[in-house]
């Protein structure tokens, strides 16, 4: 048996933990640093308690609140140019995904030459990242510590991803408080792209006994606390919980990678400008059926840990999961596809670009095949 694990990041975890910012700040001696987020963090008070600390650290600080859902490249190099006009010397992302992943892709600029398209795929960051303090105010990407950045191509309408060691967050600061003004609608559609996450990087052809372990361990703490999170946006255990299920699930999947549920994700939302974790939902269920005969006892065994129900005969054991995550979406008012604006005149086009996702080398089943996708696509619209 071999395998590779990495983790890199600095966790510090805790209701409160954000106060712990600017002692990090001084830890990294920054002197200028580029805070990176959405309206939407301004807007909930949240930009306003990070820029406290940045003051009480006395650091130059320079905001960048344009962020957007499935950031493009014209987002970032924007970001660039001010953050290398202002000669910035780490950053703080405070957010979602995107936030981060947009910080990511800066950072990537900051210490490498050309357009953050040339380093699209897998290990091209050739120098080291400056410092970067991510701050995740939802419990869904696992951003804060992987080492992906997913961005959107405009020109050539693709979702595509950086994947390199080198992006990943020098410190994370996981203060569940942060999640308590994320609307429903939000937590179901993050917690149900943790829960994505869980699920693909568990059955994934390049999962090991750590990545299971975290995976697995993910899936059980986000099962248990995401109808509860959603219902009552106030419990701060299911906030707490949803969020350390959120990293916990990152160890594994940031490993072990997706599959195909998240190559049909990236084309929806490349296309349509789906929200991540909604595109995620929507599709994962019919995924998980495709994928069953390829790894029924893996199925079998993400039912068990979740306490379903199994009869014994593996036959049918191996359709329970994806049985019950139709049951979660719906309760947790997840959109169909057509409730989301697809079209079925959209299909062909959707599966013929689905199939030049690179994601799509991890899944478990393979030889995917265009009428595959389309019969995907059907049972989600």
């Amino acid at each position: 048996m071999s395998f590779n694990f990495f983790v890199k990041s600095n966790i510090t975890f805790g209701n409160g933990s954000l106060n712990d910012l600017s002692d990090l700040i001084k830890r990294h001696e920054l002197r200028r640093v580029m805070v990176v987020c959405d309206s939407g963090v301004k807007a909930a008070g949240i930009l306003e308690q990070v820029l406290q600390q940045t003051k009480k650290a006395e650091v130059y600080t320079v905001v960048f609140d344009e962020v957007i859902p499935n950031p493009t490249n014209e987002i970032i190099e924007t970001a660039y140019r001010i953050a290398r006009k202002e000669e910035i010397g780490g950053f703080i992302a405070v957010g979602g995904g995107s936030s981060i992943d947009t910080a990511k892709a800066v950072n990537i600029l900051m210490t490498n030459p050309g357009t953050i398209r040339d380093y699209a795929g897998i290990g091209k960051v050739k120098k080291e990242c400056l410092p970067l303090i991510a701050i995740p105010t939802t419990a869904g990407t696992s951003s804060e510590i992987t080492n992906v950045s997913a961005l959107i191509d405009t020109e050539k309408i693709i979702k595509y991803v950086i994947i390199d060691n080198k992006i990943v967050a020098s410190d994370v600061i996981a203060d569940p408080k942060l999640t308590i003004t994320v609307p429903a609608s939000v937590t179901a559609a993050t917690g149900m792209d943790a829960i994505t996450h869980a699920v693909e990087s568990f059955i994934s052809n390049q999962s090991n006994p750590l990545t299971e372990y975290h995976s697995l361990k993910g899936l059980q703490i986000l099962y248990q606390n995401i109808v509860k999170a959603v219902e009552d946006g106030a419990d701060l255990e299911a906030r707490e919980q949803m969020m350390l299920g959120c990293i916990v699930t990152g160890f594994g999947f940031s490993n072990a990678n997706l599959g195909l549920v998240h190559g049909i994700a990236h084309t929806l939302s490349a296309h349509f400008g789906l929200a991540h974790g909604m595109a995620n939902a929507a599709v994962l269920p019919y995924v998980l059926e495709y994928n069953a005969p390829e790894c029924s006892q893996k199925m079998a065994e993400m039912a068990r840990m979740l306490g379903l129900t199994l009869c014994g005969n593996i036959e049918e054991d191996q359709y329970v999961l994806a049985g019950e995550m139709k049951t979660l979406i719906k309760r947790l008012g997840i959109r169909t596809l057509s409730e989301q604006k697809i079209s079925r005149e959209d299909f062909e086009m959707l599966a013929d670009d689905v199939l030049r996702e690179p994601v799509l080398s991890f899944n478990i089943r393979q030889n995917i095949t265009k009428e595959d996708i389309l019969a995907i696509l059907e049972k989600a619209f």
